[in-house]
């Protein structure tokens, strides 16, 4: 007997000793396990820290990266084995987050969120650089895939170098201090560095000290997003963040305002004049109240463009009869640390999912009664979230029409955009490498403005839509100047429009005329589009703001050409599924454009046209309606 329990308990030993081998020998499968699941990664040797000896009693992280649960080094690096300052500070990482050293700290814990953030659009530019260099004819589609660090020295990358490789957050943080307007990438920093008054009055004592005055206050880093974060990059290009607050952009400077109402300075000195905020900013809504962690750092998936990364609609919170919806209890990790950082308490709650991809809104909950709530992440107000009005919920004639399109109250417009280059300047700067060097692209802006959107059609197999549209590029391109030729001989001239969500959001919808009998918006550019009825006969006529281009014979601000098709081959579009009307939909517009002539929005045979379309209501027409001739 004895013999046997021998047997067993070698028996067991052994297995036990194989067990224990297994896990080191895969630990660290084991961790990527735990990460995977939502569990944190342990951090060992917290309290043999040599850090604290100097920066003891430093306050300011936040909870979760309190240093008396994760010590210094984990985000620092550095030697924690020794009190001489020059040996504990080799190898020390003093701006922790750039995506320079990320694997080594914050992915370290994070590794999930490190590899969507590198596959992101906001890393990789991918959509911008495929755009310009297929604009450059250097790639024979805008939908090719990029990294902005991979470009070279082609006429289309140094354009990219010279005037637009700013913003992507592979761009290193290098200087102390909070994020501010004039602040560009920076990595983990770009969204999750926070600094307090008293951590940043503490910076301004150590920086005037010659670095002798430790600091006693430390930044925080965690998810308390705030607009500040996204206003760097995001007030350029389709000006996103300014026209959100409702600031449209000018070609003033600062000393033709000379402190008028109405007009503000940023802090790069462009000038922006009030036109009207969005309607959830006026409710103290930030860009992160809408757009969760799931599309901000994105899914890990590679996208071509902006449009395809985010999933959000306007029907996921303005739902049509009930919102789709999860439980606290079947929360991804990622949205759950959210939820438990942002110490919310709806666990009993159903939590609002987005259609597209299902993932959840942390700050929304239904209530038992089926009303569903938004809490702002700005000041925790409760935001009671409104289904679609009756009239959307029931219309049929605009079932292809996008939210935005009608609810847009403005957009930004640039147009005569000049860009040539010049070989001689003698200190030209790369936005990429961040160093000086001779010969740079320069763009000459001729005017900015702001309207209602122009419409355009987003067009698939399965699929068309219609969205709002700007001038996203009206604009020469002096080729040859960049290869030495004479100014001037060797011109490329584009006038491209780009499918846009303004985010101008108003609660009341443009009138019908503004879609159906304005020039803008049908893509003829500003000017007088008037239906004249002569000799029982109706016609349309447009007469442009604009002289016309040289380059192309229509208006310095037009899209198309009035009710005429585009020449063909012509690139008329920063995106291959996003178009102009054609004459036929041109027409189908204006058919409802002269009807609105006699017949007012609200009427009741304007009423029925959304509810059964226009073409039934063409068989009970009186003498006195006259059609649009088009010949």
């Amino acid at each position: 007997m004895r013999i046997k329990h021998f047997k067993i308990a070698g028996f067991t030993l052994v297995f036990a000793m194989l067990i224990i081998l297994f896990i080191l020998n895969n630990k660290n499968y084991f961790q990527e396990s735990f990460v995977e699941d939502g569990e944190y990664v342990k951090i060992e040797n917290i309290g043999k820290e040599s850090c604290q000896n100097c920066h003891a009693g430093t306050k300011g992280d936040s909870d979760y990266h309190n240093p008396e649960l994760i010590g210094c080094i984990s985000c620092h690096l550095g030697n924690p084995n020794t009190l001489d300052k020059e040996d504990s500070h080799k190898g020390m990482v003093l701006i922790p987050g750039n995506l320079a050293d990320a694997k080594e700290t914050c992915g370290k814990c994070h590794p999930n969120e490190l590899a969507k953030i590198e596959n992101s659009l906001m890393t990789t530019n991918s959509g911008l650089v495929a755009v310009d260099k297929y604009i450059f004819g250097e790639s024979n589609s805008p939908d090719n895939h990029y990294h902005i660090k991979e470009i070279k020295n082609s006429a289309a990358d140094k354009h990219i170098r010279d005037l637009c490789a700013n913003c992507h957050l592979g761009a290193e943080k290098t200087e102390y201090g909070a994020i501010t307007q004039l602040s560009r990438g920076g990595g983990c920093n770009a969204c999750h560095l926070n600094y307090s008054e008293e951590a940043k009055n503490d910076l301004k004592k150590y920086l005037s000290s010659n670095k002798k005055d430790l600091p006693k206050f430390h930044p925080a880093t965690n998810i308390f997003v705030n607009n500040e974060h996204c206003y760097g990059c995001h007030s350029r290009s389709s000006r996103i963040s300014t026209n959100y607050e409702g600031w449209q952009e000018t070609v003033l400077d600062e000393k033709d305002i000379n402190k008028k109402l109405g007009f503000k300075v940023s802090e790069d000195k462009r000038v922006y004049k009030y036109i009207g905020e969005d309607l959830h900013h006026n409710k103290g809504l930030l860009c992160v109240d809408c757009h969760s962690s799931h599309e901000v750092m994105g899914d890990g998936k590679k996208y071509a463009h902006a449009e395809q990364a985010v999933k959000l609609q306007c029907s996921d919170c303005h739902f049509k009869e009930k919102p789709n919806t999860t439980s606290y209890s079947s929360l991804d990790a990622e949205s759950l640390l959210v939820f438990l950082h942002r110490d919310y308490k709806h666990t009993n709650k159903q939590i609002i999912t987005v259609k597209k991809d299902g993932h959840p809104l942390v700050n929304t909950y239904v209530d038992a009664t089926g009303k569903a709530f938004l809490i702002g992440k700005k000041d925790g107000k409760i935001h009671e979230l409104k289904p679609q009005s009756e009239i959307c919920s029931r219309d049929n004639a605009h079932k292809n029409v996008s939210c935005s399109t009608c609810h847009a109250d403005w957009t930004s417009r640039c147009i005569g955009c000049h860009n040539e280059f010049d070989k001689d300047e003698p200190r030209a700067f790369d936005l990429l490498d961040k160093k000086y060097g001779k010969g740079q692209w320069k763009e000459h802006v001729a005017e900015f403005s702001s309207s209602q959107p122009a419409m355009g059609v987003r067009e698939s197999k399965n699929k068309r839509l219609i969205e709002p549209a700007i001038p996203g590029m009206i604009l020469t391109i002096d080729r040859g100047s960049y290869v030495g030729k004479e100014i001037g001989k060797d011109v490329s001239f584009f006038r491209l429009y780009a499918a846009n969500s303004p985010h101008t959001t108003t609660k009341s919808v443009r009138d019908c005329k503004s879609c159906h009998s304005n020039s803008a918006t049908l893509g003829y550019g500003n000017g007088k589009l008037v239906y004249e009825i002569k000799d029982g006969k109706g016609k349309w006529n447009f007469t442009p703001e604009y002289e016309n281009n040289p380059n192309d014979n229509l208006p310095e601000d037009a899209w198309i050409p009035f009710l005429k098709e585009a020449k063909k081959g012509i690139i008329n579009s920063t995106r291959l599924d996003f178009r102009p009307f054609t004459v036929k939909e041109q027409q189908q517009l204006l058919l409802v454009g002269a009807c609105l002539q006699c017949h007012k929005d609200d009427s009741k045979v304007m009423k029925q046209s959304l509810v059964q379309g226009i073409n039934p209501l063409l068989n009970k027409l009186s003498k006195n309606c006259i059609f649009p001739n088009w010949n």
